[in-house]
């Protein structure tokens, strides 16, 4: 069982950059595919990036290809997700979590077992 924490959310100005983290519990971290998704009021949750357990591989939702950069730190048990030139459209809350599957599956909410509480980012113009 992991528990996942995430931080680093805030208000942010359009333009902007923020870093947000998600601490893991357990000694099983680096065995993990790591993976952000993202909500909006009244929009389906959405895959915004994954890397792999000791972070051989990464993968980006098409539309998050630039922006954002996804990253981790065995050895602190924690995955990053970096947003910069953040836009009106990126306010929603930021949800971290844990799968065992790489691939088709690590871009799909149901490829994880394992979920943070989630960190609010709301960006003003």
């Amino acid at each position: 069982q992991v528990q996942l924490v995430e931080s680093g959310g805030g208000l942010v100005q359009a333009g902007g950059s923020l870093t947000l983290s998600c601490a893991a519990s357990g000694r099983t971290f680096s065995m993990y595919v790591m993976g952000w998704f993202r909500q909006a009021p009244g929009k389906e949750r959405e895959f915004v990036a994954a890397v792999s357990g000791r972070s051989m591989y990464t993968d980006y939702a098409d539309s998050m290809k630039g922006r954002f950069t996804i990253s981790r730190d065995n050895a602190k048990n924690t995955a990053y997700l970096q947003v910069k030139s953040l836009k009106s459209e990126d306010t929603a809350v930021y949800y971290c979590a844990a799968g065992t599957s790489w691939g088709v599956y690590s871009k799909l909410a149901r490829g994880y077992n394992h979920w943070g509480q989630g960190t609010q980012v709301t960006v003003s113009s």
